[in-house]
């Protein structure tokens, strides 16, 4: 027994060895990184010519019993930093080689503390803007963004005015008003301080995120802002409609920012917590993932909405999207819904190979959906997805979340961009 046990740790030794870190990032390829802290989303692009994103920041509150509950994701690698520490330290490891220490584009989705942080009583200030340090904001004091992006204050509701502030408090269990007020206190100190530019996302934009080291060397490259408070592009030039009237306020997954982008034949789509299934678990045709379906057509690679919480991945937007690649990044045992699985597996819905990952699949979820989950590649780790060749191909490197080296513990591909 003692012998089996030796020849099996020499085995996983060495295909540690073989894999070993993730090759450095080289002009000309566009890596996404799907990071989990076990606390939210984060997703950290380095865009062909070397410009860089970060795409939320989540960071939920340990003050609630929830976050530190079996239903939830424990904190990675470990809790000597606190989710946003985690991600700046990813991102140093991950940076461009010779590139000066700053993000050119800092975006938040929606508003929901697993995307852009909670104010508790246990989080710090600031020493000199004095706002709390959670989620973006801290992420932005330890890494300057030079352009921060998100959906807006002021539609379909005005969420500085103070009676709408009451209302919101009076529902809201996770602090977005309290968080809020000093994620603007951010933006307000970074302006004066370190001339950092806030913008509003326009939906229908081609090129409000743009290549900002070589703009002209890669003419096959861009962004485009596909949906964002419910207006959504037509498909055709930067002409959108609105999904809500003014004065409605729906919640905000339904108001997240959805980008798709694009690299020669490689196209990626992210869409934040947007869903498309009622109450009653049928198709909503008039939701979010029904009317961004048709003007993102097919993509490579597109992350689950929402999480792959229970009412998302509507028939219509899988059949319609029909991605080789599913990415979840999640961290509660509601992600994936068991139905939402048997959508994005479903051959009848669109034929063809299609591969699942998983940043993190909890005890709860295998209890329950069993060797269902088994059709996932992967199940744990920060997710990588590396294209190049002009956008040609692209692989996935699946890295160690338990680790601050975060090697390398499997690849896959190359998978041919479509």
């Amino acid at each position: 027994m003692k012998l089996i046990f030796f020849l099996l740790s020499i085995l996983v030794v060495t295909a540690q060895d073989k894999f070993g870190q993730l090759p450095p990032w080289e002009e000309g390829m566009l890596d996404i990184h799907h990071i989990n802290t076990g606390r939210g989303d984060a997703a950290f692009f380095v865009f062909p010519d070397a410009t860089t994103l970060l795409l939320d920041a989540g960071d939920m509150s340990e003050t609630h019993p929830r976050t530190l509950s079996a239903r939830n994701a424990v904190q990675k690698p470990d809790n000597s930093k606190t989710a946003p520490e985690w991600i700046v330290d990813y991102i140093h490891q991950f940076f461009p080689k010779n590139q000066p220490k700053y993000l050119d584009y800092g975006l938040i989705t929606h508003y929901h503390d697993d995307h852009f942080g909670e104010m508790d009583v246990n989080r710090t200030r600031h020493p000199k803007g004095g706002y709390g340090l959670t989620g973006m904001m801290e992420v932005g004091s330890l890494l300057p963004i030079k352009v921060h992006l998100d959906r807006g204050s002021n539609y379909p509701i005005d969420l500085k005015n103070p009676v709408v502030q009451k209302e919101i408090k009076a529902n809201d269990s996770y602090s977005i008003i309290e968080t809020l007020q000093e994620y603007w206190k951010y933006l307000e100190y970074h302006a004066k301080v370190d001339g950092m530019v806030y913008e509003t996302l326009k939906p229908g934009a081609i090129n409000q995120i743009n290549l900002k080291k070589s703009p002209n060397k890669y003419s096959n490259f861009k962004v485009r802002n596909i949906a964002v408070n419910g207006d959504i592009w037509t498909g055709v030039k930067g002409y959108y409609y609105s999904l809500f009237s003014k004065g409605e306020y729906p919640g905000e997954n339904p108001l997240s920012t959805c980008l798709k982008i694009t690299y020669g034949d490689f196209d990626y789509f992210t869409g934040g917590d947007i869903s498309g299934v009622d109450a009653l678990g049928q198709t909503d045709l008039n939701a979010l993932e029904s009317h961004v379906a048709p003007v993102i057509g097919p993509v490579d690679v597109a992350t689950l909405n929402h999480h792959g919480n229970r009412d998302s991945q509507n028939l219509f937007f899988v059949k319609t999207i029909r991605p080789r690649v599913w990415v979840q990044q999640n961290w509660s045992s509601d992600h994936p819904g068991e139905e939402v699985l048997r959508r994005i597996t479903s051959k009848t819905l669109y034929p063809g190979e299609r591969d699942l990952f998983s940043t993190v699949m909890l005890q709860a979820n295998k209890d329950v959906i069993g060797d269902k989950l088994d059709q996932y590649k992967s199940q744990n780790g920060h997710i990588v997805i590396r294209v190049y060749n002009q956008g040609k191909q692209y692989d996935i490197y699946i890295l160690n979340d338990n680790t601050r080296e975060r090697e390398i513990i499997a690849k896959y591909g190359p998978y041919e961009a479509r």
